[in-house]
């Protein structure tokens, strides 16, 4: 007789624990055991210990077969793991993490990283079918919008599997934020007036309802006017990935030498300070002729602005000339430093709504956002859970696909927040979006091409690219390590049909198949694939980071980031002064329907898991473990060299610090 030893263990999530039947098969190399029933009331956080007998030793056990079975009320359980002790002593780990619901029988893989080619015993294939079929009909595609990426086949939050919906903790957490902020601008009156605010100190009153949080939007109240603050938010703001280096001017935006001369200061012009690498451009073309719509039944407006910038002999970044549109000509001037106040902030306010758009739409929604739903999709229609790389994947994906389908109804859909509180309307947000994706490059997501491609390796005070750079080293040697211990050699990779099929479902359905784009459909090597894996890990946690957590910091002061513009651009210079201005930018209900949304996507949630956290232990070899232990601690010494940088800074930047960077996409 061969006894087996088992230990069972339910997650310490709340309501993980059940009161239905719970009974095991283990099935070896040579054959299974009979079905063995569990003692009933599984609590969370607990280990239940059974004892399997068999008439004969069963070999190695590859996989067990869960049960749950119930005669009157249901009860879910969460399944953490599971271990079998063999009568040699040989420990043999299941990794579970999911929920098992109604009467069902869930099959758990022995924890041990298997690509296809590494499965020889039948049973292992067909699970890894089966497995691959039930995912593949659980989640399908659909088209969102023309031109966007594809997305989850669901219409709500309700209709997603339990095991991707927000656990009980966090949708109590999300909700009651949005409630506590839409409350408190309620009592404060914001949210019930639709008139322009009455001076720039009253809009400080704003954000003082939110205590805790003012010290970076007051800094931006105390310096938004300022030219260099301006420039620096194209290095460190929310949206840092738009400035690039200008070679030459693009016809459509004939800035003379003579124009800028005061600004570059003596001793140099405008040609010797571009072929010097020191002049920057800023083109939001992708806004031209979208439509505008109107809030409170007023029409909007909206600008596609040109900004050219200039890095002084002080290293700080500046604007020096500012056109407001994509056609020059007489009423469309080129705006100037030494133009007359009003007139050179409102053209650089208008830039920070252009800016607001390509941020929110671009930079955030597809770039992170959308871009990480395909990641998550794809991985789970095309890697089965015992794949290496579904078990390096699958915790970046954390949440994603909730917040994501929550985003679409309730901030992204007709009436939502962005067509509500923005000036363009439904239409023009989808085309942005369109426009958006027909421009991403792989170059443009890999962030040591991106800013090499884009001449902004030598600049200095840029901290996005500095932490990113740090973050995107340790990422990558993580994922290599990872690659070189599953793969090894070249032809593991290209003859892999599950991560062939992976890539192409990314490359067909992210980025609608446009060759063009330079996504790869397939991986041949070793080092693509460490690339690629790179990228798509980058852009799930330390991405998301950068353009999401600073939204209410740098927001929350309207002026800096106005999500609309009630009068047109100005066609001729001379016309701005402060009461114009407080009717262009938005009223006061608009703004505090702004600014609770920025409240929500910028607040730290009480089960956030950071960048490098796997409390879910999927790889159950040394190798694995010992490379997510050298990436955390890779992650400390890049944490620790932050924080000594901003201990010394007037403006902390900390959006990429390990600490406030969450390991996927779950806001």
């Amino acid at each position: 007789m061969a006894v087996y030893k088992v230990k069972v263990a339910t997650g310490d999530i709340l309501e993980a624990g059940t009161s239905n039947s719970i009974s095991i098969t283990l099935v070896g190399s040579r054959g299974e055991s009979r079905r063995t029933t569990f003692n009933f009331w599984f609590q969370p956080g607990t280990e239940k210990d059974l004892t399997v007998r068999c008439e004969r030793d069963l070999g190695p056990i590859v996989l067990i077969r869960l049960h749950k079975w119930r005669l009157f009320l249901e009860d879910a359980w969460f399944c953490k793991d599971v271990r079998v002790t063999a009568p040699d002593g040989t420990l043999y780990r299941f990794p579970c993490y999911q929920w098992l619901e109604g009467v069902t029988t869930v099959q758990v893989r022995e924890g041990s990283g298997k690509k296809l080619a590494d499965n020889e015993l039948e049973v292992l294939k067909e699970h890894r079918r089966q497995e691959l079929k039930a995912r593949q009909e659980a989640y399908q595609w659909k088209n969102f919008a023309d031109g966007w990426p594809r997305c989850l086949n669901v219409d709500s939050v309700l209709e997603l599997d339990s095991n991707i919906q927000f656990s009980c903790v966090r949708a109590t957490t999300f909700t009651g934020v949005l409630i506590f902020q839409g409350a408190s601008h309620l009592l404060a009156g914001f949210l019930l007036r639709p008139t322009s605010w009455k001076s720039l100190d009253e809009m400080r009153s704003i954000f003082s309802q939110t205590r805790g949080r003012e010290i970076v939007p007051e800094y931006v109240a105390r310096h938004w006017r300022e030219d260099d603050f301006f420039g620096y938010q194209f290095l460190n703001g929310n949206n840092p990935i738009v400035i690039q280096q200008c070679v030459a001017l693009p016809a459509k935006f004939p800035v003379t030498p003579e124009m800028v001369a005061g600004s570059l200061g003596g001793g140099t012009n405008l040609g010797k300070e571009m072929q010097e690498g020191r002049i920057f451009i800023v083109d939001y073309e992708v806004l031209e002729g979208i439509p505008a719509g109107t809030i409170h039944g007023r029409q909007q407006h909206v600008a596609a602005p040109l900004c050219l910038l200039h890095q002084g002999a002080d290293g700080r970044l500046r604007p020096i000339a500012i056109q407001l549109s994509q056609t020059p000509g007489p009423t469309s001037p080129i705006f100037l430093p030494s133009d007359a106040e009003w007139d050179w902030l409102l053209a650089k306010t208008w830039v920070r709504n252009a800016d607001f758009y390509s941020h929110q739409l671009l930079t955030h929604l597809l770039r992170t956002h959308l871009f990480g739903e395909v990641f998550a999709i794809a991985t789970l229609r095309q890697l089965p859970s015992c794949h290496p790389l579904f078990k390096l994947l699958i915790p970046h994906f954390h949440f994603t696909l909730h917040i994501n389908t929550l985003a679409r109804s309730v901030l992204i859909n007709p009436g939502g927040v962005i067509d509500k509180g923005s000036g363009v309307t439904y239409e023009g947000m989808l085309l942005i979006v369109q426009r958006g994706l027909e421009k991403v490059t792989y170059t443009s997501l890999c962030l040591p091409d991106d800013i090499r491609h884009r001449g902004m390796a030598h600049l200095p005070n840029y901290h996005y690219r500095d932490d990113g750079m740090s973050l995107w080293e340790a990422i990558e040697s993580f994922v290599s390590g990872i690659v070189a211990f599953y793969y090894g050699e070249d032809k593991a990779v290209s003859g892999d049909a599950e991560l062939q099929a992976w890539v192409m479902d990314i490359f067909t359905n992210g980025f609608l198949g446009r060759t063009s784009s330079g996504i790869p459909s397939s991986l041949q090597t070793v080092a693509e694939l460490n690339k690629f894996l790179t990228m798509v890990v980058f852009t799930c946690s330390v991405q998301h980071a950068a353009v999401n957590n600073g939204q209410y910091d740098l927001g929350a002061f309207l002026p800096n980031a106005p999500s609309s513009m009630r009068h047109p651009p100005p066609a001729a210079k001379g016309k701005a002064f402060l009461q114009h201005f407080l009717d262009t930018i938005p009223e006061v209900d608009t703004t505090a329907n702004i600014l609770v949304a920025l409240i929500l996507l910028s607040s730290r949630l009480k089960d956030m898991r950071l960048l490098g956290q796997y409390p879910e232990e999927r790889f159950t070899e040394v190798e694995p473990r010992r490379l997510i232990r050298t990436f955390q601690g890779r992650l400390e010494e890049i944490r620790d060299s932050i924080e000594e940088r901003n201990h010394h800074a007037e403006l902390r930047y900390n959006y990429m610090n390990p600490l406030e960077t969450e390991n996927s996409i779950s806001i």
